[in-house]
């Protein structure tokens, strides 16, 4: 937990006074988004967000920021969201709180992207957290049985009381284990190719720098690095 505070807090430096803010879902964001609620308490500082998720909404509520939207703002100058698994190439994997849809349409429509993450999500090799991929309730035995064909085990997962996890948008998520994923573009746009496919958890070419927190106290930088 501690790992995850000081990368979630670390990425409030970033922030300043009139920004339009991304904020992401999960329990490192859940720091940052803490953290945001005790700036804004102070003079003259004043930011408004854009959350991911239902769940980020009701926290940032919460902590007394100032929600907006994509119809009421024109751009996002800095989003901060967490992840499942990071390389050293900046490739991501989330989804793991389902919110990965909205995510993606935040981080590509955002100028500068913040992942905060504790070091055991930092991997050198994405596979090991099963992929998450978006898709239509309907038909989705058809979407599930074309994935598998790509090489791999699908889960639909599952909520409260065995009922099927729904997304905030009304969807599906799959559980993927396809192992170790070499080439995340590739399998990305093969997925993305099946009719019923929303969105996968892949995300490349968005983060500018990565926060890695660990026990210690200390966090780790990696930018420059978006390929």
């Amino acid at each position: 937990m501690h790992a995850k505070r000081i990368a979630g807090e670390k990425a409030t430096d970033f922030v300043e006074s009139g920004m339009v803010v991304g904020l992401g879902t999960g329990t490192t964001v859940y720091w940052t988004i803490k953290r945001l609620g005790e700036m804004i308490k102070k003079d003259n500082f004043h930011i408004k967000v854009i959350c991911t998720s239902i769940e980020t909404e009701v926290l940032a509520s919460k902590f007394g920021l100032d929600i907006t939207s994509f119809g009421e703002v024109n751009s996002i100058d800095l989003t901060i969201d967490g992840a499942d698994e990071i390389n050293q190439n900046l490739h991501i994997i989330k989804g793991g709180g389902g919110a990965l849809f909205r995510e993606k349409i935040v981080a590509s429509s955002s100028k500068f992207n913040i992942t905060v993450v504790d070091e055991s999500k930092s991997v050198s090799v994405l596979g090991k957290f099963p992929l998450p991929v978006e898709v239509l309730s309907f038909g989705w035995e058809v979407t599930s049985k074309k994935i598998n064909d790509l090489g791999t085990v699908s889960v639909r997962r599952e909520g409260l009381n065995g009922k099927p996890f729904i997304t905030d948008n009304g969807n599906y998520i799959l559980d993927c284990h396809f192992g170790e994923i070499n080439d995340p573009r590739f399998l990305h746009k093969n997925l993305k190719m099946i009719t019923g496919v929303i969105e996968t958890g892949l995300f490349f070419d968005t983060t500018n720098i990565a926060l890695i927190g660990n026990p210690s106290g200390s966090v780790k930088v990696i930018s420059n690095t978006i390929s």
